[in-house]
């Protein structure tokens, strides 16, 4: 079996073993209303550097673009990969694979990633960019999930939905790198 088919019927397996949490339009619903207070606090200042967190935050970080732009909006896009996942279902040590090429001295930025949970990797990356000279530096996520072990300090300032405390995936979320690209958030069973 070749790998990619065994691929498949990991995740084939995963979804057999999850419940539905979330469906697309209620995720899409979500983004929708996330946009005007982004709007709102942004105004018309200089225009936000507007980072997606890959590969998690793809998926949500173009349908919240899309929403603000409707907004009149304009962002500046770049993106960042920093992981502390590399495939595991666990976290580890972060590791840097791709940095901004926009400068952030003085600028505005605005963190779109597809979910906060303890918040290690989202806090790195905060902070990094305040080393780099941001003035003001906030965090959209598509999901947060519900328990008492993020980061102290750390919180999302523009929140699509709220998860419960178990192994999520879908909307840009990975099990074991597959299923991104499914348009709607599962949880495993077990």
């Amino acid at each position: 079996m070749s790998t990619t088919a065994t691929k498949s019927n990991d995740l084939a397996a995963a979804l057999a073993n999850s419940d539905l949490l979330i469906d697309r339009a209620t995720l899409e619903q979500a983004i929708k209303r996330m946009a005007a207070p982004i709007r709102a606090d942004y105004g018309d200042d200089d225009v936000p550097v507007y980072l997606t967190i890959m590969h998690g935050g793809l998926p949500f970080a173009a349908q919240l673009a899309m929403e603000v732009g409707a907004l009149g909006l304009d962002l500046e896009f770049d993106y960042l990969h920093a992981t502390r996942y590399r495939g595991a279902t666990s976290g580890g040590e972060l590791t840097w694979k791709h940095r901004p090429a926009t400068p952030l001295q003085g600028r505005r930025v605005l963190l779109a990633d597809d979910i906060l949970d303890e918040g290690h990797t989202l806090a790195a990356i905060r902070a990094w960019c305040l080393e780099q000279g941001a003035k003001d530096v906030r965090i959209a996520a598509l999901a947060v999930k519900v328990h008492d072990r993020c980061v102290p300090g750390l919180h999302a300032d523009y929140v699509g939905v709220e998860v419960p405390d178990r192994y999520v995936f879908g909307y840009g979320m990975d099990y074991h790198e597959q299923g991104r690209n499914l348009p709607a958030i599962y949880a495993l069973k077990d």
